[in-house]
């Protein structure tokens, strides 16, 4: 059974940089692709950045140059760094796995307050 667990957010101010990490338990790790969403509460969860099983990213315009999805398949582990951060960074950021090609795992998701 594969399980999603997201940690690393928190309270930060407006220019700081933060790391998200989104550990995944499961023997196939290496084979999922891996995205990360956020959700504003009362707007649609959007997209922020995915990473597939050959490394290759996809990022979302609005964290284009402040993002880097990054795995380490030895740990099982997707993390996703932010810098200059912006109040309007604040989201439930989750993180979804997705298994071959067609299931998606989601985590429970971790916040990240982004103050000016």
């Amino acid at each position: 059974q594969v399980q999603v667990v997201e940690s690393g957010g928190g309270c930060v101010q407006a220019g700081d940089s933060l790391r998200l990490s989104c550990a995944v338990s499961g023997s196939t790790f290496s084979s999922f692709s891996i995205g990360w969403y956020r959700q504003v509460p009362g707007k649609q969860r959007e997209l922020v950045a995915t990473i597939r099983s050959t490394g290759s990213t996809n990022y979302a315009t609005s964290v284009k140059g402040r993002g880097t999805i990054s795995r380490d398949n030895a740990k099982n582990t997707v993390y996703l760094q932010m810098s200059s951060l912006k109040p309007e960074d604040t989201a439930v950021n989750y993180c979804c796995a997705r298994i071959g090609g067609y299931l998606d795992i989601w985590g429970q998701g971790t916040l990240v307050t982004v103050s000016s």
